[in-house]
């Protein structure tokens, strides 16, 4: 980065700058680092770092809401490798995602994909978010088959849809709360996740919870059908090490590592994934923190520009 240090302009000639010109000076250059840093962040996320239009309306959620106060921190970025390992315990959901994603060979494009309909479900206008959910249904309906044990599943299958939306809804809760800028009381966490289940109804989930208590008590009844197979192993061991350039592969490998810290145990056995309490506590955390906390630095820098720029 090569910007040029701001001199004060009534400083006399054959002195050096003064105090606050290399102030201003070393701020320009900190900004300009900001800047570039999210926009960085968002052309890998999203696909571009163009500045989104302010919405027509307030949306699904609007000012004030749980959902835009959680889904605007990095934490959610560890939120979401998590759900994807939670899903990959799910026969027909991982099925479906083997036999119809392009997860292998494009991730950096299913992750904006993904990172798009979330960010417009959150702050876009309600016409855009009805949209966006009209096209994943659509897209829904040609994702049908058969798990390699003979189960027929099919993407727009309420049951199915239920157990991917309560594992997004878990892990994003569970990440801010972990690692988030500021903490998650019990009633913002209800009310995320009842406005979370506007989402899932529109998606085509018949009764998604409506609290925390839901939650927990959706995520138990699912686990009798749990279980590692052949097809989450080997997404297991994509998670672990997707194909990145190489300067995205440390902090990658942070997320990971921050998100493995959140599983509970019972998921963490059966996908064969250690519990290391001393490691985690001491390394892993602090470094998701750090790594959370730039990244939220970065894409915060032009905040005012619309709503959920961090998003």
């Amino acid at each position: 980065i090569t910007t040029p240090v701001r001199w004060n302009d009534r400083m006399p000639l054959g002195r050096g700058p003064s105090a606050s010109g290399l102030y201003r000076g070393a701020m320009s250059v900190i900004d300009d680092v900001r800047l570039q840093l999210g926009a960085s962040i968002r052309r890998l996320v999203g696909g571009d770092d163009a500045p989104r239009p302010l919405p027509a309306d307030d949306g699904l959620f609007g000012p004030g809401s749980a959902t835009w106060d959680i889904h605007a921190d990095a934490s959610m970025l560890v939120g979401g490798v998590r759900s994807l390992l939670l899903q990959t315990l799910h026969p027909p959901t991982m099925a479906g995602v083997a036999d119809h994603s392009a997860y292998r060979t494009d991730p950096l494009g299913r992750l904006q994909r993904t990172s798009h309909f979330v960010g417009t479900t959150t702050y876009g206008s309600l016409a855009d978010a009805e949209r966006s959910i009209a096209i994943v249904r659509t897209i829904h309906e040609r994702v049908t088959g058969t798990t390699p044990d003979g189960i027929p599943y099919r993407a727009n299958d309420p049951h199915l849809l239920q157990w991917v939306h309560i594992t997004e809804v878990d892990s994003f809760l569970r990440a801010k709360q972990r690692f988030g800028h500021n903490a998650v009381d019990e009633t913002t966490a209800d009310r995320y996740v009842a406005e979370m289940a506007e989402i899932a109804r529109r998606l085509g989930v018949d009764t998604p919870p409506t609290s925390v208590a839901e939650l927990d008590a959706a995520l138990r009844s699912y686990r009798p059908e749990l279980k590692r197979t052949a097809q989450s192993r080997a997404a297991v061991r994509f998670l672990a090490v997707p194909p990145l350039p190489l300067p995205l592969r440390a902090p990658y490998g942070v997320l990971f590592a921050g998100a493995v810290s959140l599983l509970p145990n019972w998921a963490r056995r059966r996908l064969l994934l250690p519990r290391l309490p001393v490691t985690e506590a001491l390394a892993v955390r602090p470094a998701a923190l750090a790594l959370t906390r730039v990244i939220d630095w970065g894409m915060t820098a032009d905040a005012g520009r619309r709503p959920g720029a961090a998003a």
